[in-house]
């Protein structure tokens, strides 16, 4: 990347902003993460490493307080959750293993199970965000490095948007808002068609068209958010599951690789000592909390923290930690679980695409490659008597049209979803399901 822009966005218009310190992104790359993912496979591959994509694991194998593998999740059953008649049914399997190092993203259910189990808590809740994304090919020149802030977000929800040139015409949108929003009825995937719409955008965009759609939620909270301890008996956390991202440079790759690497010297340490089942793998925390991921962390430790107060006092305190790499303001920024914060009730917004610039979430969701059978076993747990603001809730909170409301009730469409787990943040479970379901992202 050679050039950065940083604009703050009205309905009407934008500023140019200076570029914060921590969004510099001169001398860096933009890349597809699902091909690198598929390239690291292959070079993986060619070392003598087993993959097997598609065997979701589904719970923790444990004898007493150490964790000895995993169990997959069954495939081929029906919605009642019984195997299909005559069609190909896949048990679940137990897999062995003397360490598991457990990289299931962000609220990932067997991280949460056993830190629950295990009674590891953190300074500060987690808090989240959620991102949804659009690639576009399109036939102008790509734009250069763009981030916003302000319009379309209400001034109580804290986000901003990026605008990336991925190569060969192809450009990279998004949105992202942190799950602490006030209003019930504040839908990011409408926030994002919106953006489309302005000024600064649509040009990037118009004569193009959307080639692929995704949501996933982002861990936000940071240093003060991060579990208190990342090893276990024959356990490791790395990557989103143990919050490693920091929202002011809007990183987290980096640390996710980082951790694997510092978790693959601890687990080779910990075999080659025989001692995986006692203390030898806390070596992977402190080498964790001496690298650059920890120091990163701790230099924004309150940066996010501080938009609580609003977006204007929130900017001047962020601006503060920048410049005094994380002193001021002092000490821990306390902040509840997103889950705890009020809503205030407010009535959605009409929306109507017009399938060329601005889509629909069932439009979005046939464009993330959604490949869920129709009659799979629902994976989302609701409470059976949901009031009708709180189905609303749901309806306006879900990018993938997932939850209805139809007569005051809540109807759940299990099928559409795309795994990005923000309900788990704020409302109905999400559970693991069937490998290859789900999305099936090409360039995202």
């Amino acid at each position: 990347m050679t050039e950065d822009r940083v604009y703050l966005l009205t309905s009407r218009g934008n500023v140019r902003l200076p570029t914060p310190p921590p969004m510099h992104n001169r001398g860096n790359f933009t890349a597809s993460l699902c091909e690198i993912v598929r390239w690291l496979g292959e070079k993986a591959e060619g070392l003598g490493v087993n993959l097997f994509p598609g065997f979701p694991a589904r719970s923790l194998l444990v004898e007493g307080r150490r964790v000895v593998g995993v169990r997959t999740e069954p495939s081929g059953l029906g919605r009642d959750g019984r195997p299909r008649p005559g069609k190909e049914h896949v048990p679940s399997s137990d897999v062995a293993a003397r360490v598991t190092v457990l990289c299931e993203g962000a609220r990932g259910p067997l991280t949460q199970a056993w830190l629950a189990w295990q009674g590891i808590g953190s300074p500060n809740p987690q808090i989240y965000a959620l991102g949804v994304k659009e690639l576009w090919e399109v036939p102008s020149p790509p734009p250069p490095v763009m981030h916003t802030l302000g319009w379309p977000l209400p001034r109580d929800a804290f986000g901003g948007s990026w605008l990336y040139p991925m190569g060969d015409g192809l450009v990279s949108l998004g949105l992202v808002v942190g799950l602490d929003y006030r209003q019930s009825a504040l839908d990011v995937h409408l926030l994002l068609q919106q953006l489309k719409q302005h000024s600064l955008v649509r040009p990037h965009l118009e004569g193009g068209q959307m080639v692929e759609w995704g949501a996933k939620i982002i861990p936000e909270g940071g240093y003060f958010s991060l579990p208190e301890r990342l090893h276990g008996e024959g356990l490791l956390l790395a990557g989103d599951a143990a919050g490693l991202v920091d929202v002011p440079s809007l990183k987290g790759i980096h640390y996710a690789m980082k951790s694997g690497v510092l978790a693959a010297r601890a687990v080779w340490e910990a075999l080659r000592a025989g001692q995986e089942a006692g203390g030898a793998l806390a070596g992977y925390d402190r080498a964790l909390r001496e690298s650059f991921v920890a120091a990163d962390l701790r230099r924004s430790r309150n940066m996010r923290l501080v938009f609580k107060s609003g977006f204007w006092s929130g900017g001047v305190k962020a601006g503060l930690a920048a410049l005094t790499g994380g002193a001021l303001p002092p000490g821990r920024v306390r902040v509840p679980a997103d889950a705890e914060e009020p809503r205030e009730a407010v009535e959605a917004e009409a929306f109507v695409p017009d399938g060329r610039l601005t889509f629909s979430k069932l439009d979005a969701v046939f464009r993330s490659g959604n490949a869920t059978r129709d009659d799979i076993p629902s994976h989302l747990l609701a409470g059976e008597e949901v009031p009708p603001e709180v189905a609303a809730f749901y309806q306006s909170m879900c990018p993938a049209g997932v939850y209805e409301v139809q007569g005051g009730k809540l109807v759940i469409n299990a099928p559409n979803c795309v795994d990005c787990r923000t309900t788990d943040v704020l409302g109905p479970r999400w559970t693991v399901r069937e490998g290859g379901a789900g999305p099936r992202y090409q360039r995202m």
